[in-house]
């Protein structure tokens, strides 16, 4: 019954929309704030794809590791400090009986002009609200599920070097990172909106609480990566080539960027010309912002990954977009 209460409490405080009042990043919540923002998000919280090779899968692993997370909330001078554990449930991505196939290639067909032809209206949301009040209240749990999880892990495995200094944009309590990473890559550094999320994320080496969509600097020297990843986070973005900039700018030349994507979002806060395109045209709108980020498009590779799960004909899909930086 306990654990059940803990689980309870966890999938509330996962919804959550946006909120008339801003608030700072972490800044304690009102009362009514908590009311109207879970309440609104109940109805977008449950929206938000995956594949590799099964040998690669670390069989000596877990399928699953479940841990207290201690969240403190109104730590600031004006706020009332109290604790509450959360019980989380993690999915490592080994040891899951599903199957991996090689990464499909995907063709990117479409000629971007020179200039950049988008306006603001395709990056329109129907929620313009605070993103800051949005993304308030922790969301310890998963926008895609867990064959998703594992393809993308698989991925990065395969992909990703040991050794390697990773910065994950958009992070949040989980990077889909194998375990080993935590001790095999020199550095993995992680920005994202929400503190208590980032802090709750075992695999993270440094963090920095930021909201890309206000200010697109990221907190890094040039070249200071071998690789940033982005999981499904691009749609959120409403300034997302200049942010890609940024990524170039932080990747040491030769470096790579990859960027996961799936069908799942939150419709209130994705993009407009996003919420208009289907799979296929997700794949090549990433491509330009590519493009028009400085990344060499000839470069550009996309790659469906898409995990196959024995006796069921639906799982999310899993899409991969990346870029070396010249």
């Amino acid at each position: 019954m306990i654990r059940f209460l803990a689980l309870a409490i966890l999938h509330f405080q996962t919804v959550q929309a946006w909120s008339p009042a801003r608030a700072r990043i972490g800044e304690q919540l009102t009362r009514s704030n908590f009311i109207y923002s879970t309440a609104s998000a109940f109805f977008f919280s449950e929206m938000v794809v995956n594949g590799h090779p099964d040998e690669c899968e670390a069989k000596e692993n877990p399928r699953y590791i479940e841990r207290e997370v201690q969240m403190k909330y109104g730590d600031d001078k004006n706020g009332n400090p109290r604790t509450r554990g959360v019980l989380v449930k993690k999915f490592t991505g080994d040891n899951t009986g599903f199957l991996f196939p090689t990464p499909s290639p995907v063709r990117l067909v479409k000629e971007w002009p020179d200039e950049i032809p988008f306006t603001s209206k395709d990056f329109f949301r129907a929620d313009e609200g605070d993103d800051e009040n949005f993304y308030t209240l922790p969301r310890l749990v998963y926008h895609i599920d867990e064959p998703a999880v594992a393809s993308l892990t698989q991925y990065y495995r395969n992909n990703i070097s040991k050794g390697s200094k990773i910065l994950d944009i958009c992070s949040s309590w989980v990077s889909h990172y194998p375990l080993e990473f935590k001790d095999n890559m020199k550095r993995i550094s992680g920005t994202g909106m929400n503190p208590l999320e980032l802090v709750a994320n075992d695999q993270l080496t440094d963090y920095e609480a930021k909201n890309l969509n206000v200010d697109t600097k990221l907190p890094y020297e040039d070249s200071e990566f071998d690789v940033v990843t982005c999981v499904v986070s691009i749609d959120y973005l409403i300034k997302p080539i200049e942010v890609l900039r940024e990524v170039n700018r932080v990747l040491k030349p030769g470096g790579q960027v990859i960027i996961s994507q799936s069908n799942r979002c939150f419709p209130s806060k994705a993009i407009q010309m996003w919420l208009n395109m289907n799979d296929r045209q997700h794949l090549e709108l990433i491509n330009g912002y590519l493009k028009y980020a400085g990344f060499d498009p000839a470069a550009v590779r996309a790659f469906d990954i898409t995990a196959k799960v024995p006796g069921q004909s639906y799982n999310d899909p899993m899409f991969i977009v990346t870029a070396v930086k010249k």
